[in-house]
This record gives C-alpha cells, sequence and structure tokens, in this order.
C-alpha cells in the first residue's frame, strides 16, 4: 500500500535535509576552517613575512627584503639539494607507480588469496617514517659492503628503496579501485574483437584507469619532493664533501639551516621557494594527466 500524504523519499533528502544544511552550512563549516586558519593560514602567511626579515625569535625582527632569497640561491648546498630531491623523486615516482599498478593488476585476475595480499602490502604504509627508516638502515647497512653514510650512490638508492616499500601499498589500493571501475562491457568487446591482452591493457584499461594514474602520481610525486624523516634516519645528508651533504634532500637541507644561527631567515625564504616548487610541479602534473583522462 502506498502512504498517502507521506513525502516521497527523494522530497524527504531534498526538503528535510538539504534546506537545514544549506542554511546552517556556515556553523559546520566553521570548526574546519578556524583549524584551517590556525594550523595552516596563519603559519604560511607568517612565514612569507619572515622569508623577508632576519631573525632569531619571531619576535625579533630586522626586514632585508629579498635579500635571503638571493642567499638561498647562492648555496650551493640548497641548489644540489635541489637536484638530489628532483632525482629522487624522478625514479621514485616511476618505481612506484610500475609496481604499485603491476601489484593492482595481479590482484584483479581473481587469483586466490587476493585479499590477503592486498592486506601485506599496504601493511608498510602504516610504520611511521621514522621507524621505518631505523628498520631499513640497520637491513641495508648490514647487507652492504659499506654504509649508505659513506657511499651517497647507496644512500640515494636506500631511499628509492624504502620510499617504494612504504608507498607500493598505497598507491596500489587506488589502483585497485581503479581497475575494477573500468567497465565491464568495454573489455567484452575488445575480447570479442580479438584483441590481446597487451592490446586490452593499452587501449581499454590505462585509458579508464588515468584518474587513479592522476592520483597516485600526484602523491608520490609530492612525498618524494616532501621527504623528510627517511632521509633524517637513514643517511642525514651524509656523507658531506666540500661542506655539501651530498644525500641531502630539500626538506632536510631546510630544517638543517634553520638550526645554523643567523640562517633562520634564509632557511624560511628556502621553504616558501620550496612550497613555490612543489606547488607549480604539482599543477603541471594535474594538468597533464587530466588531460588524458576518459570522460565516462
Amino acid at each position: 500500500m502506498k502512504n498517502k500524504g507521506r513525502p516521497a523519499a527523494g522530497a524527504v533528502t531534498s526538503s528535510l535535509i538539504r534546506r537545514p544544511i544549506q542554511r546552517y552550512f556556515a556553523v559546520f563549516l566553521l570548526p574546519t576552517f578556524l583549524c584551517f586558519c590556525v594550523g595552516f593560514l596563519w603559519p604560511f602567511i607568517q612565514g612569507i613575512y619572515l622569508s623577508l626579515h632576519k631573525f632569531n625569535t619571531v619576535s625579533n625582527t630586522a626586514y632585508v627584503g629579498f635579500d635571503n632569497y638571493a642567499k638561498a640561491f647562492r648555496d650551493s648546498g640548497f641548489m644540489h639539494a635541489f637536484g638530489f630531491t628532483a632525482l629522487v623523486a624522478a625514479v621514485s615516482l616511476v618505481l612506484i607507480n610500475v609496481l604499485a599498478f603491476s601489484v593492482a593488476y595481479a590482484l584483479t585476475r581473481g587469483i586466490r588469496g587476493s585479499n590477503l595480499y592486498r592486506g601485506v602490502f599496504f601493511v608498510p604504509n602504516l610504520i611511521g617514517g621514522i621507524v621505518l627508516g631505523y628498520i631499513w638502515k640497520t637491513i641495508i647497512n648490514s647487507v652492504l659492503p659499506v654504509s649508505m653514510s659513506i657511499q651517497p650512490e647507496y644512500g640515494f638508492w636506500g631511499l628509492i628503496v624504502v620510499l617504494c616499500w612504504q608507498q607500493v601499498g598505497y598507491m596500489m589500493i587506488i589502483y585497485i579501485a581503479g581497475l575494477q571501475a573500468v567497465p565491464e562491457d568495454m573489455l567484452e568487446a575488445a575480447r570479442i574483437d580479438g584483441a590481446n591482452g597487451w592490446k586490452t591493457l593499452w587501449h581499454i584499461t590505462l585509458p579508464n584507469v588515468m584518474p587513479s594514474i592522476t592520483i597516485c602520481t600526484f602523491l608520490s610525486l609530492t612525498n618524494g619532493f616532501k621527504l623528510y624523516d627517511q632521509n633524517l634516519v637513514l643517511t642525514n645528508g651524509a656523507p658531506v664533501r666540500r661542506g655539501i651533504g651530498q644525500t641531502e634532500m630539500l626538506a632536510l637541507n631546510i630544517a638543517n639551516n634553520f638550526t645554523t644561527a643567523n640562517q633562520r631567515g634564509v632557511a624560511q625564504a628556502k621553504a616558501v621557494l620550496f612550497f613555490i616548487l612543489v606547488t607549480a610541479i604539482a599543477l603541471i602534473q594535474l594538468t597533464a594527466t587530466r588531460s588524458r583522462e576518459v570522460q565516462q
């Protein structure tokens, strides 16, 4: 029997739920917005302000204009850290996404125990960066003939191994969601047309998984540039040659510079440049990958 006089489910959703939310959305938004302002917006504005000053404490500053930025660009250690960070981010970007997609593709083929394998691959993402760094430092230094802190090539590949081991499982989950969303009728049509596995993967699966590729590329790229804790534990920038840490990444370089006397303004300028760099690279990457997404 139909309930006369009672609104339909759609009417309940639109009138009794949406209208109060639209009227009082500010009440729900205000706590999150205040946390955003206190935790990010105000420190960011203050950071830009301090990057134009020489200071030891935030209450004792002297305006120097863009001199801190000029010193940052003249700092050979900072420029070396930028090159090393870009190399780590680029290599880890490729390896993480190739490995994550390969594992996700294998685990969506209906193999036995796939849910168990998903959990096993995801567990490393739950381990904190400091703990993860100490674990792998012990493992890698016990295998290598010399310490990562002595040979920079070993330090570089040690960082790559730790990044891949931690992030592949997380990216795998995103790729699995994308693979499971590929329209089955398109795959069936490809099989009927006689397309082999490689052609189906290249022309059907990958174009439909591009939204997942966009997300994973963004996350792995920005995580590679922002890496700090594993870099601190594994090598702490060592070895140092001519005053430059051979395995020092940007975040670690900024942190070390901030602890140096009378260099906090320069370190803050480096942090602003770091933010602009990561933002620009991320926007370029998002634009490039989103342009290749298939509209469903």
